[in-house]
């Protein structure tokens, strides 16, 4: 059987959110969908205060109700889809990691409670994004209908794998692809003190360069996506946020150019976690990628 979709589910609008999204995504490629939901049972009250079989099995009983309206979310989008409920104890990150091992796809919401509070553009998204075996989408809005796929191209390895998912998302959704390439000199420009007095033309063609060559194979094999290119002289979050106003999706590495391996997860991915305005997938650099 092909591996599923996961979408994670706690009873938020913004997890239902995602459930919907995640649905259209399976119908798209064609693969089944896997309802998640983890509880965690409460600590640190004092001996005899809380009945703890009893919260147990409420804590069961939300999850299933919670998992029923998610189920009903995706009958509603997709009749016709595979779909797969689980309930799990626990808590909600380590559970969706493990689920990731064996995932196409892992679609949360921007905020949740229950079993996945704090589920927001902070820790535990970033925490996801960072160690997820699979892409990680945060669901934001539900992006614009007919709208392009934007992709972020770095030249890294790992922008390399955003690229293959997002030219297979543009083709899926029979839509465009809009790949945003830019480079900056700031310290450059601070050291010199007039930006104007800069020749920077070698370094825009040596930009344009990078650009075709990564898109080159892939625009090959998928002749049915069209493709804009977009390069300029700024920080990539920005690009990429004024490019998203119109998507239905963006696309970016877990890590870029220029960041430190230690860190969890690029300045770029982070911001765009944070701030765009329709779904974004972050995809995970793997060992392989470098």
């Amino acid at each position: 059987m092909s591996v599923p979709i996961i979408a994670g589910v706690d009873g938020s609008a913004a997890a239902l959110r995602a459930v919907r999204w995640a649905a259209d995504e399976a119908r798209l490629r064609h693969l089944p969908l896997r309802l998640v939901h983890a509880h965690e049972t409460p600590v640190g009250f004092p001996p005899g205060f809380v009945d703890w079989h009893a919260l147990r099995q409420a804590l069961v009983a939300q999850g299933k109700a919670w998992l029923e309206q998610a189920r009903q979310a995706v009958v509603d989008t997709a009749p016709s889809l595979a779909v797969e409920v689980v309930e799990e104890g626990g808590r909600a990150v380590p559970a969706l990691l493990t689920e990731s091992a064996h995932a196409a796809m892992l679609a949360v919401g921007t905020r949740g409670l229950g079993g996945f509070t704090g589920l927001l553009t902070g820790s535990t998204a970033v925490e996801l994004a960072a160690h997820a075996r699979c892409p990680v989408v945060v669901v934001r809005g539900t992006g614009h209908a007919g709208g392009p796929v934007v992709v972020g191209v770095d030249g890294t390895p790992v922008s390399e794998q955003a690229i293959a998912f997002a030219f297979a998302e543009a083709s899926a959704r029979g839509t465009g692809l809009v790949a945003v390439h830019t480079w900056t000199d700031l310290l450059l420009e601070a050291a010199l003190g007039s930006a104007a007095a800069l020749d920077f033309s070698p370094m825009a063609q040596q930009a344009e360069e990078v650009l075709g060559e990564r898109l080159a194979g892939w625009q090959e094999r998928y002749p049915d996506v069209r493709v804009s290119r977009h390069v300029s002289r700024e920080r990539a979050s920005r690009a990429l946020l004024r490019h998203a106003e119109g998507a239905q999706v963006v696309v970016v590495g877990s890590r870029g150019r220029g960041g430190f391996r230690g860190l969890l997860l690029g300045s770029t991915s982070q911001h765009m976690l944070h701030h765009t305005p329709c779904p974004v997938v972050v995809i995970r650099s793997t060992p392989e990628a470098g």
